[in-house]
């Protein structure tokens, strides 16, 4: 079972990613969320994920998402800190893609092979929640709720994994912008028989992100330079 989160448009990254997957015969996805935001092709990234087997919680973007479309002033907001690219999908995006996107759940308790699933974007009892990995221990046992096996978190673009009284607790970074300095589109791959989880990095060509970022977002160099940071 494939690990993934934080695509934020980027469909460049997701193709690496899914290529992957395929190629290690991942039968089903786990996404902790945030589809879109910060890059351009929310659109794409809903459409690439279409004939996969596939669950997915609401993160901090699609709240936004949501917030924005409500209301023009929120949105002029998140555009002047994220970019365009919530505005692109309100340009792009069907009636019935952003119902989906707005009714996510969070968190999601997920079974498989006797694998108890807990899948999250921020924290289990708080979407936007930060959990970094050199997060306190109070806060990683927090997360390790001895109700779950493993607890898949996302947020903060930067991969970890920790074991805490017996619940695997795992951030598989981020597939569209990682913030690790270490390029490529990140995921994990968990083994529900055994809950060994292994984590990967895609090599893919950011190049014409970050020139459509340039040309799209010149007063936001975020978004281009930390594609390539090492």
């Amino acid at each position: 079972m494939a690990l993934l989160g934080d695509i934020h448009g980027n469909h460049f990254a997701l193709r690496a990613v899914l290529s992957a997957a395929t190629r290690h015969g991942v039968e089903r996805l786990l996404i902790t969320g945030d589809l879109v935001g910060y890059y351009f092709w929310a659109k794409e990234v809903l459409e690439m994920l279409q004939p996969w087997d596939f669950v997915v919680v609401r993160g901090n973007h699609e709240q936004m998402l949501a917030e924005a479309r409500a209301e023009p002033q929120h949105l002029r907001d998140v555009e002047a800190k994220y970019g365009s690219g919530l505005r692109v999908a309100l340009e792009t995006l069907t009636a019935a893609q952003f119902h989906w996107l707005e009714n996510l759940p969070h968190p999601l308790e997920v079974k498989v092979d006797g694998c108890r699933i807990l899948l999250c974007h921020g924290s289990p009892w708080d979407l936007d929640q930060y959990v970094y990995p050199d997060a306190d221990h109070a806060l990683l046992a927090r997360c390790a709720d001895p109700a779950h096996d493993v607890v898949v978190l996302g947020h903060t673009h930067y991969p970890f994994q920790r074991m805490i009284d017996g619940t695997v607790v795992i951030n598989p970074g981020s597939v569209g912008q990682p913030r690790d300095r270490m390029p490529g589109a990140h995921w994990a791959l968990l083994d529900t028989r055994t809950r060994e989880v292994g984590h990967w990095i895609e090599a893919y060509d950011a190049g014409p992100v970050m020139a459509y970022a340039q040309l799209k977002q010149p007063n936001l160099p975020y978004l281009w330079e930390v594609l390539r940071r090492k």
